[in-house]
């Protein structure tokens, strides 16, 4: 998000504000005069019947599962790579990596691909540097690998850019025709620099001149409108496009990829086949995220029937992100041909189940966990929507195993992490092995040379006894592990547990950071076949905090996510680059010690239960614009232990104390006041640990 004057906005904020300040000014209308004035004839008309709305739906039949693809926006913006060479690049990529097979079939443009001008008949016209054969040429190469093309415009007179490069507002039968003789398959509608015009006129317009380019070329269009949510497009966009966005973009943090989950969420209604919630294209392989989190995102969007449209650049992927993004079993979740979304079973205490229904009359459920720590998911099969049976078969669509289960859905997920399952009631249970849920207590940090005690359980969830059941747990190299209590159990029955104590120990030494640590349980069904399962665990090396008072700016944090860039220390938060703000300054004051930080915003610091009081004096920089708000929160273990109320610029510093006596973490948290995180620029000054 773009938040100073002395840079652009976003996407969002830009088309909001230039709306905004137009109709302010009574420049609406004579803008949209001008613009058709500019235009063909022939688009004067479109104008005009857009002012009703005729009964024109979309018995069309694309998008009768969710759009899958590619999208260069999230990976390049406008930066000189986005060009003809990379999307021919990311199309070649697409069948040497398998993904054309997977079910991948769109290579989109975004924006920056025109010229800042129309030509002198209005037509637009590509970037010559960047696309120097021409549009129609990428479309064709595209074409040639059985694949499909996508392009960008904005339903205003500029698209989202500062640069402005031609809007389709006045232009919409002429650039509607232009797109479908080029070979386009699919076009993103964006909402920048809107006019103020109604945006259900807007839509409409180009849904219409789509339309009729397409019974001209035989050349049909799928047709997103990324409207952002802004007028609930899920209540009337299915008449008018297939696919719908429901929120402002998605950032390549784990903050923004929760935030856009749960505005999706409760649309499930809205969706099915042909007419698709939106929540934003995939950031999976772009680095601002651990691959737990992106395990999540992918299994998240694919359980809520998202469009899957790639955004990394697949030319540099590692082969974790191919990984996951080629997860056909993930993929098939999404592709249903039922069309349902998945609804919400229940959410608490950051634990969430989400079940869809399928086809074949089997459950996809997910069990997510919002929360920094690790956490055991649970539902039922009732609970799910499942019939009665004695039995369900249990596929684990990360693991690619099978289980069956009694019908208790559990599991203990990872901090940020989900555990996608399909669970059929199907009678074929029998020939797969019991179901077992690992649990730990404990096990999230590891002090070096420190003993660290921790508690595993194995728990048999099937309908049968699990044989020769062994528990362990896996460290690195050089560490430690010493059992308390019994690791193994000659027979556990259905619905008993196995707990075993351990001492874990890293050595002296062991620097400070994440360490692969696992649960691991192997067993036998009666039958004989062999079984396990693994909880990979979040596990952190850390140092205690020094005795006395401690300067927050001055100690590593655990975690770090925010709105725009990175936290800073010690400074503001400033641009977008790491080490780019300024003295942090509240109301006039100047603080020499402190963090800059942007909502929305969370820092995580390992207290070990050792230390008594935070205390900082917080507000909004002096740095941003008079329409920053604010609020600042303080978290122990989970529990907020002192907030604010909304903060603006306006206002000179607040004083803010928690007690943390006892925590093992605290989180600073900044939110964005209730009306979105433009220029919400938030200060911890002189924050201060104190053990």
């Amino acid at each position: 998000m773009r938040h100073l004057p002395s840079r652009p906005l976003s996407r969002r904020a830009a088309g909001s504000l230039a709306a905004a300040v137009l109709c302010a000014g009574g420049l609406a209308a004579p803008a949209a005069a001008r613009d058709t004035a500019e235009r063909p004839a022939a688009d004067g008309a479109a104008a005009r019947q857009a002012a009703v709305e005729p009964d024109v739906r979309l018995p069309d039949g694309l998008a009768a599962t969710p759009p899958m693809g590619f999208n260069n926006w999230n990976s390049t913006h406008c930066r000189a790579e986005f060009n003809e060479a990379m999307i021919k690049g990311i199309a070649d990529i697409f069948v040497e990596k398998g993904l054309k097979k997977a079910g991948y079939q769109y290579v989109n443009l975004d924006d920056c691909w025109a010229l800042p001008q129309r030509d002198a008949n209005g037509k637009l016209v590509p970037d010559p540097k960047r696309f120097p054969n021409g549009i129609k040429a990428v479309a064709d190469y595209v074409h040639s690998k059985g694949l499909k093309f996508g392009i960008y415009t904005s339903a205003g007179t500029k698209t989202c850019n500062e640069a402005g490069f031609p809007g389709a507002l006045g232009h919409e039968r002429s650039d509607a025709q232009q797109f479908a003789e080029w070979g386009v398959d699919y076009l993103k509608y964006d909402n920048c620099n809107n006019q103020g015009v109604d945006a259900k006129k807007r839509y409409i317009a180009m849904r219409d001149a789509l339309k009729a380019a397409s019974e001209t070329t035989g050349r049909p269009i799928v047709y997103s409108i990324c409207e952002w949510g802004e007028n609930k497009p899920w209540e009337w966009a299915a008449d008018v496009g297939h696919l719908w966005r429901t929120t402002g973009d998605i950032s390549d943090n784990w903050n923004s990829m929760l935030s856009i989950m749960k505005k999706n969420l409760p649309l499930d209604e809205y969706a099915g086949p042909g007419h698709w919630n939106d929540p934003d294209m995939l950031e999976v392989g772009n680095g601002g995220m651990t691959d737990t989190e992106y395990r999540t995102h992918f299994s998240m969007w694919s359980i809520m029937a998202a469009p899957l449209l790639i955004g990394s650049d697949l030319r540099k992927a590692t082969p974790g992100t191919f990984e996951i993004l080629g997860n056909k079993e993930v993929i098939a979740v999404d592709q249903d041909p039922l069309g349902k979304q998945g609804k919400v079973v229940s959410s608490q205490d950051g634990r969430w189940v989400v079940a869809k229904e399928m086809k074949d009359g089997s459950r996809a459920v997910a069990l997510f966990n919002e929360s920094g720590t690790a956490q055991a998911v649970s539902t039922t099969a009732k609970a799910v929507g499942l019939p009665g049976a004695p039995a369900y078969t249990l596929r684990d669509l990360w693991r690619h195993k099978s289980y069956h289960t009694a019908g208790r859905i559990s599991a203990t997920v990872p901090a940020h992490g989900t555990v996608l399952l399909r669970v059929a009631a199907d009678g074929k249970w029998a020939s797969y092995p019991p179901a077992v849920e690992l649990g730990v207590d404990g096990g999230d940090f590891f002090e070096p040379g420190k003993r660290t005690p921790l508690t595993t359980s194995v728990t048999n969830l099937g309908r049968v006894p699990a044989r020769q059941v062994t528990a362990k747990v896996e460290t690195p190299g050089g560490w430690q592990v010493d059992a308390t209590s019994p690791t193994t159990a000659r027979s556990l029955a259905p619905g008993k547990t196995l707990r075993t104590s351990w001492q874990v120990t890293a050595p002296q030494g062991t620097a400070p950071g994440s360490y692969d640590v696992k649960i691991a349980a192997t067993y036998r069904s009666p039958t004989g076949t062999r079984a396990d399962n693994v909880l990979p665990l979040n596990a952190r090396v850390v140092l205690a905090p020094p005795s006395g008072a401690s300067s927050l700016g001055d100690l590593p944090w655990l975690s770090m996510s925010n709105g725009w860039g990175p936290v800073e220390r010690d400074t503001s938060n400033g641009e977008g680059a790491a080490g780019d703000g300024r003295p942090i300054t509240i109301d006039g004051k100047v603080y020499a010690k402190g963090l800059g930080a942007h909502a929305a915003s969370d820092v995580a610091f390992y207290t070990g239960k050792a230390c008594e009081k935070v205390t900082a004096e917080v507000g909004v920089d002096d740095e941003t614009r008079t329409d920053g708000t604010v609020a600042f929160e303080i978290w122990a273990d989970g529990k907020k232990a002192a907030s604010t109320g909304t903060l603006t610029n306006a206002m000179p510093a607040q004083p803010l104390s928690a007690d943390v006596t006892g925590a093992q973490v605290v989180r600073l948290v900044v939110t964005d006041g209730g009306d979105g995180i433009y220029a919400d620029h938030g200060d911890w000054g002189g924050a201060t640990l104190h053990c």
